[in-house]
């Protein structure tokens, strides 16, 4: 049985085959890559999230190691809080280059762990699925997630969009939240090179409802970045890109090589307690 729910009934899908099938029969087929659409019938043919150039440019990106330390201290912050038979959710998992980082940990260690990531774009799930790694994937919004209430030890949300309620919903009682924002100097040379007037990022406060604050673990580092290419995939990895215009894209296409700062934080919750 899967931690993942119908999303016309709401029951509880169990994997039969290459498909997931509910009590009341609804079945979900899944894809060649092995992910599965969860995404609502309204919803399932639109096109949802980055598409498969920017994804590409963004795999590409990161599999070169740029924001690797990064990825080791995720590593190490969900390993310190999972264990045999845990349940972790990655929402927002993109192409999987964190939840497949993570998964691989505990495989090393011969601790079995249920792995799973859900992102709204279909290219990106499928993108995940392709590496093989034994996370259960499916394509589904992170505002309407499919997972049964209170089946996840462990949420991480990597730069993705916030539902509290969701989080809160799917997370067990004492379950922990991890995740990852930008912190103030990220980017910092990056965006002064682009813009007349570049801003610092906003830190907002730690608090939220329903989570008690834990602790927060500070990642910095400088990244030498020595071709164009890169430099334009990890700009199209932000949400300057969408926001930036036809003189500011000009100065970023001539940048042949950048010094910039990786300025993190990973923060990590603990759900509030219901009784």
């Amino acid at each position: 049985m899967s931690i993942f729910n119908c999303p016309v009934c709401g029951e509880n899908l169990d994997i039969s085959g290459k498909s997931y099938i509910c009590p009341n029969r609804h079945t979900f087929d899944m894809a060649k890559s092995g992910y599965v659409n969860l995404l609502p019938t309204n919803n399932s043919g639109s096109v949802h999230g980055d598409n498969k150039m920017m994804l590409r440019a963004r795999r590409e990106f990161l599999e070169k190691g740029y924001y690797k330390p990064l990825c080791d201290a995720v590593c190490k912050v969900v390993s310190k809080y999972c264990g045999e038979k845990s349940v972790i959710l990655d929402a927002g998992c993109g192409e999987g280059y964190y939840t497949t980082a993570v998964k691989a940990i505990f495989d090393k260690s011969n601790i079995a762990v249920e792995m799973y990531g859900i992102d709204i774009s279909k290219d990106a799930v499928d993108m995940a699925a392709k590496r093989k790694s034994g996370v259960n994937f499916a394509a589904a919004s992170v505002f309407h997630i499919p997972a049964m209430t209170n089946s996840c030890d462990l949420l991480l949300t990597m730069f993705a969009p916030y539902c509290g309620e969701e989080y809160g919903r799917v997370l067990k009682n004492g379950g922990i939240m991890v995740m990852a924002i930008p912190s103030e100097n990220h980017l910092w040379e990056l965006k002064s090179k682009v813009y007349d007037t570049p801003y610092k990022n906003e830190v907002k406060d730690y608090q939220l409802d329903g989570f008690e604050f834990v602790g927060a673990e500070k990642i910095s580092y400088t990244m030498n970045i020595p071709e164009n290419s890169d430099i334009l995939s990890l700009f199209s990895m932000t949400p300057y890109y969408y926001k930036t215009g036809k003189i500011e894209k000009e100065r970023l296409n001539q940048l042949e090589n950048l010094e910039t700062q990786a300025d993190f934080e990973l923060l990590i919750y603990k759900k509030f307690a219901k009784d």
